[in-house]
């Protein structure tokens, strides 16, 4: 099954913008979506503070790999999607 984490801030409308649309390309494929708060752990907040809402996927035990961040990249994450 493919899984994705998007790191992300209660507080920022491109977060949820990108998750309302990560949703909508992933309809007819089986998956998780993880939401994480940056803010709840402060090596979060290091990494990625101004780059959120940053998108990962992996699927199974495979490492995550970074789709985008600011906006749902469409070609990058179609283009993961044909990989798997």
């Amino acid at each position: 099954m493919l899984q994705f984490t998007l790191y992300s801030r209660s507080y920022c409308h491109l977060c949820d913008d990108m998750l309302v649309q990560l949703k909508s390309a992933l309809q007819a494929i089986p998956h998780l979506i993880e939401v994480i708060d940056v803010d709840a752990d402060e090596k979060l907040v290091a990494q990625f503070d101004e780059l959120v809402p940053v998108l990962f996927a992996r699927k199974d035990e495979q490492e995550a790999r970074q789709i985008c961040h600011y906006f749902l990249d469409e070609v990058k994450l179609k283009a993961y999607l044909n990989e798997h």
